[in-house]
């Protein structure tokens, strides 16, 4: 199994860049706005700025309020973003490697913070007719654009490079 492939550095500089950008945001709203403080920040009619401390994983799910509990999550987020580095190594299209990018850097932001504080630091609400969603951080952000680039990649393949050639197709390698 190769640990290193053709655009592991490209995907990788992507989770660096996605993994920076969430601690820059997370460290301006914690230590420089100080959004525990100020409460709820209304920005536009559907969309609220508020600190909000996520003990468990997505929506909430499977608490963990102890040091077990908080290692567990981390342990199983490690071993994921380890599991997809090793699967960037593999990739040879652009978007995919991307994908991967963003989503081990937000996971790696997310973690980060499970180990740093014990919870991942969410802030950003959107709501409407009285209706709210989760609240969510920069590092989600980059997750699911990650996840719908992989969803798109696998409804419209491109074919690996030597085999656009050979098939006619015509595509464009990404």
């Amino acid at each position: 199994m190769p640990l290193r492939g053709p655009l592991s550095v490209f995907g990788l500089s992507i989770a660096l860049a996605a993994f920076l950008a969430d601690r820059l945001s997370k460290w301006w709203l914690i230590d420089v706005f100080g959004i525990a403080e100020r409460g709820i920040v209304k920005v536009l009619p559907f969309f609220d700025l508020v600190m909000a401390w996520n003990r468990g994983i997505s929506y909430g799910l499977f608490q963990a309020d102890t040091g077990l509990g908080i290692a567990i999550l981390a342990g199983f987020a490690i071993l994921v973003t380890v599991a997809l580095t090793l699967w960037l190594a593999r990739i040879h299209h652009r978007l995919m490697a991307l994908s991967i990018g963003l989503i081990i850097g937000g996971a790696v932001g997310n973690i980060y913070d499970r180990i740093a504080f014990g919870a991942v630091a969410d802030f950003f609400s959107l709501h409407a007719y009285g209706y709210y969603w989760y609240i969510f951080n920069i590092a989600d952000v980059w997750i699911a654009i990650g996840v719908a680039l992989m969803i798109y990649d696998a409804f419209f393949p491109v074919a690996e490079e030597g085999e656009a050639g050979q098939s006619g197709s015509g595509k464009a390698k990404r």
